[in-house]
């Protein structure tokens, strides 16, 4: 089954190489999106593919990558719309 997760992660995300580790993550587990930073210091992503792939993706959030201090994870489901095919940072 086919899912769709838009994240807002708080807490020490930026400047941690937070997008770049997520990339890494989202194309190992063959989930599509995006994430981008938020100018209040946050971080957002939206995860789409098999629904144990995207909850991977949203436990790999709770923690974060080396350096990162996750206080917070904001997690909305929403329907699977295929936007894109492939996960992609956004500036």
């Amino acid at each position: 089954m086919k899912v769709r997760a838009h994240v807002i992660v708080s807490g020490v995300v930026q400047g941690v190489n937070f997008r770049y580790y997520t990339k890494l993550k989202a194309e190992e587990n063959n989930v599509k999106g995006w994430i981008k930073n938020l100018i209040d210091g946050r971080v957002e992503a939206v995860f789409e593919g098999e629904k144990e792939n995207v909850e991977k993706m949203v436990e790999f959030c709770r923690a974060g990558p080396p350096n990162a201090y996750v206080s917070k994870v904001e997690v909305k489901w929403e329907n699977f719309k295929g936007e894109t095919d492939k996960f992609e940072i956004k500036y």
